[in-house]
């Protein structure tokens, strides 16, 4: 029960986002059990939002699945940095502890660890699951209050995913504490980004942009 408490704190942002992911998607034209779906086996936010814009604009599942792939990259680094305190479990048991661990579920159990040095198995349960149940229930009450939301623009919603990804990009500034090298690979990402749109439109550039903006960031961090 512990991890059901500590989650509480994060659940009003788990609210915010998964309603405003569940009017975009229905404005976007998913059905309603198309959005629980998407909200069960997907499960991130920043994922749902962008297959809502792309399907929104009939961008290819191809191109949809390759954009997620590289957002959710991060999701690599989030689940090795919490997996030492799991390697006594079997491969099943951590599987089903990284499937479900979000970005908001890791800042509070890498605090956990730090203050206890070790995470109990049924506490990231606790966590994991409170905070996964409250993620569907926001994107179905979203489903289902955005029949009568023709305009999200008209109560800010669409600005919901920017300002998530603004969120985030500064946090990960903060805690790195690499301001030039993040702003350098941050310019590099929108020239290559809207250099390739101007002559290619589409979401090609920013897959290119992405590959090629953080290989700088990597060499140059490297070789420095």
């Amino acid at each position: 029960m512990q991890g059901v408490k500590d989650c509480i704190p994060t659940l009003l942002g788990y609210l915010s986002i998964g309603f405003a992911a569940g009017v975009l998607e229905k404005t976007a034209g998913l059905s309603n059990l198309e959005i629980i779906l998407l909200s069960v086996l997907v499960y991130a936010g920043s994922a749902q939002f962008i297959a809502a814009g792309m399907i929104a604009v009939g961008t290819s599942a191809t191109a949809i699945i390759i954009t997620i792939f590289f957002v959710n990259l991060r999701h690599i680094l989030l689940s090795a940095a919490l997996s030492p305190y799991f390697r006594h479990l079997t491969p099943l048991k951590n599987m089903l502890i990284g499937s479900l661990l979000t970005d908001e579920t890791f800042g509070v159990a890498i605090n956990e660890a730090a203050q206890r040095n070790r995470i109990h198995e049924k506490w990231m349960h606790g966590l994991n699951l409170t905070a996964y149940l409250n993620w569907i229930f926001a994107n179905i009450a979203g489903a289902y209050f955005g029949q009568w939301i023709s305009d999200p623009a008209k109560f800010g919603l669409d600005f919901a995913l920017p300002a998530m990804f603004i969120g985030l990009l500064i946090l990960a500034i903060i805690s790195r504490k690499k301001v030039k090298l993040d702003v350098i690979v941050a310019i590099c990402a929108v020239v290559i980004a809207v250099s390739i749109a101007v002559v290619y439109p589409g979401n090609v550039g920013v897959i290119v942009a992405t590959i090629v903006a953080s290989t700088i960031g990597m060499v140059i961090e490297k070789w420095k």
